[in-house]
């Protein structure tokens, strides 16, 4: 299996991982110098900062010495300090779960595929046609996305225990395809665990080494918290590969993450 790291995707993923602590904004040669780091040409970054613009992800602004640079809108400030939550933060168990119920007037029923979309890469399950489910400490997240792409009038979110008929596992196994789920995390374990292997056996990596490996490490885990939204692992199989994964990437942040940022610095 082959990883996909897009020009966009690696570009978000930087401004997560590094971007936030630049004095200000990011200038557009240090994002040619630091994507080139994991293979992404110029030109791409151009256009990927482009489109991130449009998006209003970025927004331009100029360096210290007046040349070109790109700082975070609230927006995707926001949208990052989310992620930090599910990508570092950990997965308190807890029997409350949030249920999305929405109704879409069919005028209107391109909100309806965006809401679905969002709640989904949010990482809910689907339970019935307009009612979905997810982890009840997704709340704050939910709200702040729902707010965020002005879908609130069409939602009810409420929060509480799953009380039957079927037993909450079987149940579980219905609302996410967790054969998937797992395939995913394993496919991560596939790619960067031979990265960590190499990294208790082997000498220290260069700053550039620590930067490029964990940058192309954290794009690819840094979906897999909302694919997989942090179920209760009593209701998950037995071998679910989702904790050896989370401890993979664990130990591949406290490794390498410090000493990247001696490279984003230089």
């Amino acid at each position: 299996m082959v990883e996909q790291h897009t020009p966009r995707s690696l570009i978000v993923t930087f401004y997560g991982a590094y971007g936030r602590a630049f004095e200000g904004a990011v200038p557009v040669s240090a994002l040619i110098r630091l994507l080139g780091a994991v293979g992404v040409d110029a030109p791409a970054v151009r256009s990927s900062v482009s489109r991130l613009k449009r998006r209003g992800f970025l927004l331009p602004e100029r360096a210290a010495d007046g040349s070109a640079a790109y700082g975070l809108s609230e927006e995707a400030r926001q949208l990052l300090d989310d992620g930090d939550r599910r990508i570092y933060g950990s997965r308190e168990a807890s029997d409350e779960w949030l249920l999305a119920v929405f109704s879409v007037p069919e005028q209107e029923r391109h909100k309806r595929h965006l809401l679905r979309s969002r709640l989904a890469r949010l990482g809910f399950g689907a339970v019935a046609p307009g009612v979905w489910i997810a982890p009840a400490r997704l709340a704050e997240e939910t709200g702040h996305t729902l707010e965020r792409l002005q879908l609130t009038p069409y939602v009810e979110l409420f929060r509480g225990a799953h009380l039957g008929f079927a037993p909450t596992a079987q149940a579980v196994a219905r609302w996410w395809d967790l054969t998937s789920l797992a395939k995913q995390h394993e496919e991560f374990l596939d790619l960067h665990e031979p990265v960590l292997r190499a990294l208790r056996t082997g000498p220290d990596p260069t700053p550039q080494e620590a930067y490029r490996a964990y940058l192309l490490a954290l794009d690819g885990w840094r979906r897999l918290p909302y694919a997989d939204p942090g179920l209760p692992r009593e209701l998950l199989p037995a071998d679910w590969p989702g904790d050896r994964a989370a401890a993979v990437f664990a130990e591949l942040h406290d490794r390498l993450h410090e000493l990247g940022a001696a490279f984003v610095e230089a």
